[in-house]
């Protein structure tokens, strides 16, 4: 139990104790007793009560999540610092306390009924450079700067919610807003303007000596033709995908008929001009040998007879030859040489009965 708990319950012990002396006096009375006892009884409560009641007041109990003002009434004045948590001493009648929140605080504007500080619907509304209406849920987590509680307490006491925070962010919304398209908060531009909302608001309030720890724009609502206006462009950015993949599968496609086309022709030009170079080697290679035959005859004109000699076939024992050929057999050249020798030709067996 805390001091002041202490306090309270004592002068509640001397309440009670007044009441009962004066109950017990009136039995007494009616009884014919004396009714000293019950009059004792009802002065000591009486004595305790004003006492501890008069104490009570002079005692300052602060919470750790409190802190508290002190207005001095013969002065005209609030104490320089703020009283933090724990139990002082107040004169009663001269000086006056006021005791404020330093945790973190909510507040809450929303377009949903029940959600925010305020019934119904209380969502920020405002207009977009380029005339579109925008609503905005907004909440706001700040809380009391404890060393400057009594600033707070002489400017606004304790109207500075409603009084100050509230329409403060508000405006700041507003004028944020009205500098962006709504095409801007819709994409890329919503964290910079919800940034820029936060340090102009952070500022703004650190001057009435509050803290600003964190402010959450939680939904934006944009008009109905608006909305339709971006569904549309998405569906129109969805089909010009659609159809540059078309065209590009297309390319690659038409890519690829050209590379088979190139290697194709690569391959005929190659096998063309294989078959050119063979038939050149080739008639080369023929030229050359009819050379070298040439050659041959030239040096030997008898090397064609022997050639044809040579080609006949195996089974080919007598062969009738012209005298007269002027190609193949030269007999006058082998009649003069004196080294020619006629081959033996065997007889001719005739079959029984022939002549």
């Amino acid at each position: 139990m805390g001091f002041g708990s202490l306090i309270n319950t004592l002068s509640l012990v001397g309440g009670l104790a007044f009441l009962g002396g004066i109950a017990l006096a009136v039995l007494s009375s009616s009884q014919g007793r004396p009714p000293r006892n019950g009059i004792l009884l009802a002065v000591i409560g009486l004595v305790i009560f004003g006492l501890f009641a008069i104490v009570g007041q002079g005692i300052l109990v602060v919470q750790p999540q409190e802190v508290a003002v002190v207005f001095n009434s013969l002065t005209g004045n609030v104490e320089d610092e703020p009283r933090g948590a724990g139990t002082s001493i107040v004169i009663p009648g001269v000086q006056e306390y006021t005791l404020y929140r330093i945790d973190q605080q909510e507040y809450t504007m929303s377009g949903t009924t029940n959600e925010g500080a305020r019934a119904g619907d209380d969502v920020v509304r405002a207009r977009t450079r380029d005339g579109q209406e925008v609503g905005l849920d907004v909440t706001i987590i700040f809380a009391v700067e404890p060393t400057d509680a009594d600033q707070v307490h002489v400017r606004w006491r304790d109207r500075y919610v409603e009084d100050f925070v509230r329409p403060t962010a508000r405006s700041f919304v507003r004028d944020v807003i009205s500098g962006y398209t709504a095409e801007e908060i819709y994409g890329s531009g919503r964290t910079e303007m919800e940034q820029q909302i936060q340090d102009l608001l952070l500022a703004r309030m650190a001057e009435e000596g509050l803290k600003l720890n964190d402010l959450l724009v939680r939904d934006i609502t944009f008009s109905d033709q608006f909305s339709q206006s971006i569904e549309n462009a998405q569906i129109a950015q969805q089909e010009a995908a659609r159809a540059r993949l078309v065209v590009q599968q297309r390319e690659q496609e038409a890519a690829q008929a050209r590379a088979v086309a190139a290697g194709e022709r690569d391959a005929a030009i190659t096998r063309a001009e294989g078959e050119a170079q063979a038939i050149i080697l080739r008639a080369q290679a023929e030229a050359e040998a009819l050379r070298l035959v040439s050659e041959q005859i030239a040096a030997n004109p008898a090397l064609i007879q022997y050639q044809y000699i040579q080609t006949l076939a195996d089974n080919i024992s007598l062969a009738l030859i012209p005298s007269n050929s002027p190609f193949l057999f030269d007999f006058e050249s082998i009649a003069a040489n004196p080294d020619f020798v006629a081959p033996e030709v065997p007889d001719v067996v005739t079959p029984e009965g022939g002549s």
